[in-house]
C-alpha cells in the first residue's frame, strides 16, 4: 500500500483500516507531544494516548483534501480537544445547559461593551447585567474557553482575512505543538486581548495605530499587550 499522507487520508476517509493504522504509526509522535502536557493531571499516560488517538482518527477523517496545509495542522487541536473533553468529563468541570447558555450572552455582551467603551468588562458588571451571581459568571466565561479552529477568521476594516498559517516546512513535532498552543492561548484571551495581538503580530500594526482602533491610548496599549505575553510565557514555561 502507498504509504504518502494525503493518499493514506483517502483511504481512511473511504473506510480502509489498514490505512488508518499506518497513519497512526506514523504520527504516534505527534499524538504524544499532546499527551505530554497533561503529565501531573493524576491521569495514566497510555490512557490519554488512546483518548488522543481518537481525537486524531476524528481529524482525519474530518481533513478536506483542498487544505493547505498539513493534517498535523489540523489534528493537534483535535487531539488536544479530546483529552481536555475526557477530563471535563471525568468530573472537573460539568458545564450545565444554563452555563453554556450564559456563556454565549457573555460573549455578546464582551464585544458590545469593548466597541462603547473601549475596555473590557467587568465580572462585577456581567454580573449586573445579567442578574447573575459572579460565580455563574465565572464559571461560564470558563466554560467557553474551547479550542477554536486554527483558521478562524479575522475581519478588519470590514474584509474577512485568515490568520497567519504557523506551520513551516521545517518545523519538528515539538514546534508543531508549541505553536498551535501558543494560537490556543490566544483564542482564550478576552474580546479585547484577543484583538490587541491579532492586531499586533497577526496584522502587523503599531501600538498607535492599535490604540486609534481600539479608542485607548498607546500607553495603554503598551501595558496590555506587555501583561498579555508576561502571562501567555509563564503559561508556556509552566
Amino acid at each position: 500500500m502507498r504509504t504518502d499522507e494525503k493518499h493514506l487520508m483517502s483511504e481512511v476517509q473511504a473506510g480502509n483500516q489498514e490505512a488508518l493504522e499506518i497513519l497512526l504509526r506514523q504520527n504516534n509522535g505527534l499524538i504524544w507531544c499532546v499527551v505530554k502536557r497533561f503529565c501531573g493531571r493524576g491521569y495514566d499516560l497510555e490512557d490519554l494516548y488512546q483518548i488522543g488517538s481518537i481525537g486524531f482518527i476524528k481529524a482525519v477523517r474530518r481533513f478536506n483534501m483542498d487544505f493547505d496545509y498539513k493534517l498535523s495542522t489540523f489534528a493537534v487541536p483535535y487531539i488536544m480537544g479530546e483529552i481536555k473533553k475526557f477530563i471535563r468529563d471525568d468530573g472537573m468541570i460539568k458545564v450545565s445547559r444554563k452555563i453554556k447558555e450564559l456563556s454565549i450572552k457573555i460573549k455578546e455582551i464582551e464585544k458590545d461593551y469593548l466597541l462603547k467603551n473601549g475596555e473590557t468588562v467587568t465580572i462585577k458588571d456581567l454580573s449586573s447585567i445579567l442578574n447573575e451571581s459572579e460565580d455563574d459568571v465565572c464559571s461560564a466565561i470558563e466554560s467557553g474557553r474551547q479550542i477554536e479552529s486554527i483558521n478562524e477568521v479575522f475581519v478588519e476594516n470590514g474584509k474577512e482575512e485568515k490568520i497567519e498559517r504557523i506551520i513551516g516546512k521545517e518545523d519538528d513535532q515539538n514546534k508543531i505543538v508549541d505553536k498551535i498552543v501558543v494560537n490556543d492561548m490566544v483564542n482564550k484571551l478576552s474580546f479585547r486581548d484577543r484583538t490587541i495581538i491579532k492586531l499586533r503580530y497577526f496584522k502587523e500594526k503599531t501600538q498607535v495605530q492599535v490604540a486609534k482602533i481600539l479608542g485607548i491610548s498607546q500607553v495603554q496599549v503598551s501595558r496590555i499587550e506587555k501583561k498579555i505575553l508576561d502571562d501567555m510565557k509563564e503559561k508556556m514555561v509552566g
